[in-house]
């Protein structure tokens, strides 16, 4: 799997922002929006469609995408839900999107000209998209791979990650429901979402949160996404225990 971005709503560097993290000429700490690409035997599950993602696919040299999964309706998760467009015009065929049932209403009003009643001339490049809703913890089928869906606390939203194998992304989550612990524990790889050290955000994990649940998880790799600017990758690096690593985007682990 990829990590396409891993950066917070902001990005990095952070518009008009002269930190030293926003100013570093490492690439690590160069972060999009959040995006995972999950890959096996030439099918690829996309994780959200963040502002930045034309150029997260370029970059990554993506050609095609069987299947997508929203975690849930913010701006900087699906509004590079256009870019997808490209892959249906290729394929001439929809293209599943995988959201909550929660949400699924809220992604149509959002992206009205998608789900249109009107039917699209032969010059239309409108995405054709299928919005498929599911359901918490209902397995579902998402292009070939078996993902069973998790909702997290986010503020008035919940946000869903999911578990696929030994895989586990909890993205924009404050907490992990005590019913969803076994669900989840056991995994041998964490992706879980750290804004900074200290100073607890009402809607996300900090750093020692998500080192919290790892543990509770009994993760045997974890590593650290949607992080701001004030986390400077090598020095981050040299604060987290063994077994936890920031990702970075471009970064790419096997599962």
């Amino acid at each position: 799997m990829r990590f396409l971005g891993t950066g917070t709503s902001f990005g990095i560097p952070v518009v008009g922002c002269d930190c030293d993290v926003c100013g570093s000429d490492d690439p690590r700490d160069r972060r999009t929006r959040h995006g995972v690409l999950i890959e096996d035997e030439g099918r690829h599950l996309l994780v959200d469609t963040p502002p930045e993602l034309r150029l997260q696919l370029l970059e990554a040299g993506i050609r095609n995408v069987d299947g997508v999964f929203l975690t849930h309706p913010h701006a900087d998760h699906v509004h590079g839900i256009d870019d997808l467009r490209i892959f249906t015009l290729r394929s001439e065929r929809p293209l599943p999107v995988h959201v909550a049932e929660e949400h699924a209403d809220e992604i149509r009003a959002r992206f009205p000209y998608i789900w249109s009643d009107e039917e699209a001339g032969p010059w239309s490049s409108v995405p054709d998209l299928e919005l498929v809703p599911f359901r918490d913890r209902e397995p579902f089928r998402a292009a070939g791979f078996h993902p069973t869906p998790v909702g997290f606390p986010h503020g008035s939203y919940r946000s869903y990650g999911f578990r696929l194998g030994d895989l586990a992304l909890i993205v924009d989550a404050k907490r992990v429901p005590p019913d969803a612990v076994e669900l989840l524990s056991g995994v041998r790889v964490l992706i879980v979402n750290a804004l900074w050290f200290g100073n607890p955000h009402p809607t996300h994990f900090n750093v020692e949160e998500a080192l919290e649940v790892a543990e509770r998880l009994g993760a045997r790799r974890t590593y650290l996404t949607h992080l701001t600017h004030r986390l400077r990758h090598d020095r981050l690096v040299e604060r987290l225990p063994e077994g936890v690593e920031p990702a970075h985007d471009g970064l790419e682990i096997e599962v």
